[in-house]
């Protein structure tokens, strides 16, 4: 197995981009949510991350809140 190609690179670089962007969405969609972003841990943890799934399900959600009319 020779080096790494510039295309090698351009892919990781992309697939690591891409991650990113997963994670940081996640993050800011559990923090609008009133969980801490650092659930996103929990996300990305196989068979933990049903424990989380869960706990947003059976979240009180603010738009179903009838005393914040």
């Amino acid at each position: 197995m020779g080096a790494l190609s510039i295309w090698h690179i351009i892919i990781i670089l992309l697939f690591l981009g891409l991650f990113a962007l997963g994670v940081l969405s996640i993050a800011k969609i559990l923090r609008r949510m009133g969980f801490s972003g650092w659930w996103t841990v929990v996300a990305l943890i196989p068979f933990v991350s049903i424990i989380g799934l869960w706990m947003l399900a059976n979240k009180k959600w603010p738009a179903f809140d009838k005393s914040a009319d």
